[in-house]
């Protein structure tokens, strides 16, 4: 029986906001590997605010409490009645705790010899995911690919085109414990040549593996044994009869002349035999917890007493300091220490906190003189544990009159050097340099902010400055906002109004970098799944640049263009190579060059999370790069299952078909930023459209685009909507905040693709439940109803749509889903598919009536009705609209209204 420790992806816990505009939240950098730090919300403020908050523990002495200082300069703790009480708090914590179970793995015969179930479980509580795949018979090598739907147990999610994912469900083991397993039921008869499978616990982003690799369970003999697999051994390698004089051969599937001629083979199966494995699991999880502190003042000895409590089990170390002022800069106080007090580098105090009576839990007192602002501390069990408050240090105010305000810079802790790339939360560069200054730096963004609102709204500001200048403006302050929030994740600010000029003006800025364009872009997707094949598709589209021109089109988006292993060039290889399927470099910027003629704007699709090698590692796994950015396996992240990867852990969701990048590495961002500059000057793109950005921290990406200044930039965040039993949720709020989550960690300089938007006109379209259309405040449901100006709509792609169908639209209702985001805010993207198709004459009228009023990506919204069979709005009073088989008519209100476009169960109207 192997061991294998789970090393966990901890991320910041999430937290939904019950109105429109969402709780903001933090986005975990991972990098290499570092000590464990905890953060974790307390109940409610007390003495200071942007503090955690007081639970409904107090401290319950006998007596209240004086000091003094001995002789021997220790901390004496005497009773007194002058003592008096200002600060009582109860910090909840979570403490890792490593857990040991195991995975079991049973094969067995079905209802024949042809039928076999394979069930993997584990024993240990979360949530439990089996990342699965197969090998057919002629495959080369270890690629993954889906299995047949047959094989698909209930609840299987596809990821991308190369594996499936299956929840764990509950069950009860015979020995009465508990256990999570899944059944996957197959046929010997089929092509399959193995499964493969790895575990993943979702509550973590752990994964298990089988000494390293997948787990792997042969079902013919050519398979070569790499140490992963599962059940009987004896057999591999040796054919019977006549096809063992081959099997050197194939056990080597380079030696044959291609894939073909593997395929051409007739393969012996395996005699399949049932057998049981259990491989144990270590888990770390997370423990309920508690420090508590109080504050007291000795009128006597005009000295305070501040007392530690805690439940944490083991040596309780308190790393401490003072600080004089609000710049939270740490001091050592001078002399008397509690006992079991050491300095650390002159930088802080380290005191081993008293055993309680029965050892459940420990105690200590500090003694502190007046004229100190605030206590500042972190709590270390370990080498490698900490615990602080939200990824910032614990602020305990040392008079009733102090209101220190959370600090959100670096925890103290690190100054221990052992993970300076980080922060305990993952906010990315040096954060303690990042961060000294964010109180004074947060505030002048509020009061920029509202200069600018003030400027932009002045009856002075309407008359002098153009349009354009003015959507500049709003343009910054939109970027502006965003730094706001992404520094005030947990804490709601508060300020002093001040007087503002109205009559002041300021001048627009010169230059405005925001992944948001002018606001008013219609996106036109430039291609399908199956583009490539004729080999010139730049020729093809060159071709219609006039027409989507004339269509009323403002950015097009064009597919990968580098040098891929998948024709559809979502495999790049080499980046600096632009000879694709689609066509070559001459004729990539001949296109670019006309539609910027026409006046048509050009995204790059880009694919940043993963690159695939052009050579093997000496272990023979395919992670050494090639090309003008010959990267090696440094590059590639360590704990993506499928390669042996010398980076840091991954700062997202691993693809598995290639390599996933390591972009914590500073020469892989350099290189990056480096090809992403070399494609704007050299090709001309103007902005990016980027894929699976799942897959790394978003903070990376602001880094990109901050490097290459781009007009529009979009993100593929494409995960799964919530369903219970099947049913799609009303409330999906917790799939746009991920989305919202990721638009937030660029700073805002990106968009990001509304997908959330597109699954509920899935349901509410094709099941005719359009009360979906209106979440609990009476917004849009999608992203579009709290970041309208990141949001992106689409109801189709060619991963969705076109022959690959994915996540096909309600055939029959694509106008309708046009009719939606052809009026409504956010940019809306139309597929290349739909565009040349029946449907060409309403979407042109569509998008000249979404021109026609200006409509744009912050227009606002009020939804009418949002019932059964019908749905209806009102757009910037300038519009109205409505789709489903209900009756809506807006002549009833004051205003006139004529009909400007009607189709199959939609009509839309403008205002005269």
């Amino acid at each position: 029986m192997s061991t294998a420790v789970i090393s966990p992806l901890f991320r910041h816990p999430h937290r939904y906001g019950g109105g429109h505009r969402p709780t903001p939240k933090f986005h975990l950098n991972s990098r290499k590997a570092r000590p464990f730090y905890l953060n974790y919300t307390q109940s409610s403020r007390l003495m200071f605010n942007g503090a955690c908050s007081l639970s409904s523990r107090h401290f319950k002495p006998a007596k209240t409490l004086c000091l003094r200082a001995s002789s021997t300069d220790i901390a004496v703790v005497e009773t007194s009645e002058s003592s008096d009480v200002f600060f009582r708090e109860t910090f909840q914590l979570k403490r890792p705790e490593k857990v040991e179970g195991k995975i079991t793995i049973r094969l067995e015969s079905g209802k024949d010899a042809e039928n076999w179930q394979l069930t993997v479980g584990c024993n240990l509580l979360g949530k439990w995911i089996l990342h699965w795949g197969v090998n057919y018979i002629g495959d080369v090598g270890s690629e993954w690919d889906q299995p047949p739907p047959f094989m698909r147990p209930p609840g299987s999610v596809p990821i991308k085109d190369y594996a499936i994912e299956t929840p764990l469900e509950k069950s009860l083991a015979s020995e009465g414990e508990s256990i999570y397993e899944v059944k996957v039921d197959f046929n010997t008869n089929s092509s399959i040549a193995a499964i493969n499978f790895v575990l993943k616990d979702e509550e973590t982003g752990s994964w298990y593996q089988h000494k390293g690799r997948d787990f792997k369970l042969p079902l013919i003999d050519y398979l070569q044994d790499d140490g992963n697999i599962v059940g009987p051994k004896k057999g591999l390698g040796i054919w019977p009869g006549s096809l063992g004089q081959i099997s050197n051969t194939l056990l080597k599937p380079e030696a044959a002349n291609s894939k073909e001629d593997i395929g051409e083979l007739s393969f012996q199966k395996r005699g399949l035999q049932g057998f049981y494995e259990e491989q144990a699991v270590v888990k770390e999880t997370l423990v309920d917890n508690s420090v508590s502190v109080s504050v007291r003042h000795c009128l006597e000895t005009a000295k305070n007493l501040l007392y530690i409590e805690t439940d944490l089990p083991g040596d309780v170390i308190v790393h401490w300091g003072i600080c004089k002022d609000e710049g939270k800069t740490w001091e050592i106080p001078s002399k008397p220490y509690p006992p079991e007090t050491s300095i650390f580098k002159d930088k802080a105090l380290r005191t081993l906190l008293q055993r309680k009576d029965g050892g459940h839990g420990s105690l200590g007192s500090f003694i502190l003189d007046e004229g100190f602002v605030v206590f500042v501390f972190v709590l270390k069990l370990n080498e490698n544990t900490w615990l602080n408050c939200h990824g910032n240090d614990f602020y305990i105010p040392l008079s009733s009159f102090s209101d220190p305000a959370i600090h959100s810079g670096q925890t103290h802790s690190e100054d221990e050097g052992q993970h300076k790339e980080s922060s305990p939360l993952g906010i990315s560069g040096n954060a303690s340099e990042e961060n000294q200054e964010v109180s004074a730096y947060t505030d002048d963004i509020i009061n920029e902010i509202r200069s600018l609102v003030t400027d932009i709204s002045s009856e002075k500001s309407r008359k002098t400055k153009s349009k354009k200048a003015q959507e500049s403006i709003l343009q910054e302050i939109e970027k502006l906002a965003a730094e706001a929030y992404s520094i005030f994740r947990s804490s709601i600010p508060t300020f002093i109004e001040t007087d503002l000029a109205k009559d002041e003006a300021l001048e627009p800025p010169v230059k405005i970098s925001s992944g948001t364009g002018s606001g008013f872009e219609i996106l036109c997707q430039g291609f399908n799944w199956e583009s490539h094949k004729s080999g010139k598709w730049y020729m093809e589209l060159h071709e219609k640049a006039s027409k989507l021109a004339s269509l009323g089109f403002t950015v097009i988006w064009l597919p990968p263009p580098t040098d891929s292993v998948s024709p559809e060039g979502y495999m790049p290889r080499d980046l600096f190579n632009l000879n694709s399927r689609y066509g070559n470099i001459d004729e990539l910027k001949a296109l670019v060059k006309e539609f910027h003629k026409v006046g048509i704007r050009v995204l790059g699709d880009v694919v940043l999370n993963h690159r695939c090698a052009q050579s093997k590692n000496q272990n023979g796994i395919w992670n050494i790069f090639g090309g003008r950015l010959n990267w090696d396996d440094r590059a590639v992240v360590a704990d993506d299952p499928h390669f042996q990867g010398r980076g840091n852990k991954s700062s997202g969701d691993n693809f598995h078909a290639a390599p996933n990048i390591d972009h914590s590495q500073e020469f892989v961002r350099r290189d990056i930023k480096e090809w992403l500059q070399w494609l704007r000057e050299e090709i001309g793109y103007d902005g990016w459209r980027l894929d699976f950005v799942r897959g790394f921290w978003g903070g990376y990406v602001k880094d990109y685009l901050e490097a290459t200044e781009p007009h529009f930039a979009v993100g593929e965040y494409w995960d799964s909507l919530s369903y219970t039993y099947g049913e799609m949720d009303h409330n999906q709020d917790a799939h746009r905040q991920r989305i919202i989550d990721w638009i937030n960690a660029t700073n805002g300089t990106a968009g990001a693709f509304d997908v959330t938007t597109k699954g509920i006109l899935h349901s509410a379209l094709e099941r005719c439940e359009y009360w979906r259309l209106s979440d609990e405040k009476g917004k849009p449901p999608g992203v579009v109803g709290w970041w309208p100006s990141r949001a992106v709509t689409f109801i189709e792609n060619h991963d969705t749509g076109s022959t690959q169908g994915h996540w096909r639209f309600p055939g029959g209702k694509e106008i309708q889903g046009y009719a939606y985001i052809l009026t409504h805010p956010g940019t809306p993207s139309v597929f290349h598919d739909h565009i040349f198709s029946k449907y060409q004459s309403e979407i042109s009228t569509l998008l000249s009536i979404r021109n026609r009023n200006k409509i744009n990506c912050r227009s606002t919204v009020k939804i009418v009705k949002a019932e059964r069979d019908v749905y209806a709005a009102m757009i910037d009073e300038k519009l109205a609209m409505k789709i489903g088989p209900g009756h809506y008519d807006p002549s009833n209100g004051s205003r006139n209204w004529s009909l400007a476009a009607e189709g199959r169960d939609y009509k839309v109207w403008e205002a005269s």
